[in-house]
This record gives structure tokens, C-alpha cells and sequence, in this order.
């Protein structure tokens, strides 16, 4: 992977600490609205991490790849994610 490790890491992490935050709250039985913000804030994060490893993809993965048939497999790829996310 050719995206900023610690960039993903810290995300990840940031990302980590609110679910186990949400945990907690569900827990603590507080309110669902609270909740609620938190799960999107979380969300809104791991959007991020995912956006940074497809742009780090197409960046790096798909500009260099070593053959027009192997560029072509990762577009597929990168294509297929891509339609997963807009469902």
C-alpha cells in the first residue's frame, strides 16, 4: 500500500477510539441522538481512510503498473470497489 501509513494509522486509531466510545455509550444506555452523531463521526473517518488507500491506488498502483494488461486489471479492480461503495 502506497498511502501515508501514519496518516492510515492515526485515522484508523482516531477511528478505533470513537467506536470503542460508541460502545460505551450504548452501555451507559445514553441518547440514541448522541449516539447516533457518533456512529456518523466514525463513519465520516473511515470514508476518509478508504479515500486516501483508492487515491494512493490510483496514484501509484495504477500509474505504474508494469504491463497495459495489468494497468487494466487494477482499473478493473479499482472499478469494482468503486461500484461496492456507491451501493
Amino acid at each position: 500500500m502506497m498511502a501515508d501509513h501514519q496518516k492510515i494509522l492515526r485515522l484508523l486509531k482516531t477511528a478505533r477510539g470513537q467506536l470503542d466510545g460508541i460502545v460505551r455509550m450504548v452501555e451507559e444506555d445514553r441518547y440514541c441522538i448522541d449516539i447516533s452523531t457518533q456512529v456518523m463521526a466514525t463513519e465520516a473517518i473511515l470514508k476518509r481512510v478508504n479515500r486516501e488507500i483508492l487515491a494512493a491506488h490510483l496514484e501509484h498502483c495504477v500509474k505504474h503498473a508494469a504491463s497495459e494488461a495489468d494497468r487494466q486489471e487494477k482499473i478493473d479492480e479499482f472499478v469494482d470497489t468503486l461500484g461496492k461503495l456507491l451501493k
